[in-house]
């Protein structure tokens, strides 16, 4: 499900590699399926700092609140302004409309750590068979 071009955190977010250290940042579809539907998304504003392994938001849905946790650290470029008025497309479209921020990394790089697509998938499977 997951594109094979995208990284992902073991909290359950992916970032997708855009070119000149610039990525998009969303939830994995694995983390929306369990959070279910979700109502509510606080992200933070262009110009923020956010840094690899630190909460930077919240996710809200019908079962429970989760900290949005980076996958990356950088500047935020852009915040996808749908998630205000149809939160819900993260469940529609995890990997595509659902995005949550574009972030422009440092100088040197900022992917370090994260898994590729086919590694995440045997993380959340609990198999190295997956």
């Amino acid at each position: 499900m997951m594109p094979a071009d995208y990284l992902c955190h073991k909290e359950h977010l992916w970032a997708k590699p855009l070119g000149e250290n610039v990525v998009l940042v969303g939830v994995t579809h694995y983390a929306q399926n369990n959070l279910g539907e979700v109502v509510y998304v606080e992200c933070p504003k262009a110009g923020t700092e956010i840094r690899q392994d630190i909460a930077f938001g919240i996710v809200e849905s019908v079962k429970i609140v989760s900290d949005l946790i980076s996958p990356v650290s950088g500047t935020v470029l852009e915040v996808n302004e749908q998630l205000t008025t149809d939160p819900c497309c993260i469940n529609r479209d995890p990997y595509g409309e659902g995005w949550l921020l574009k972030v422009q990394l440092p100088d040197n790089g900022g992917l370090g750590g994260l898994m590729s697509a086919t590694d995440y998938k045997k993380y959340t499977s609990g198999s190295d068979d997956a």
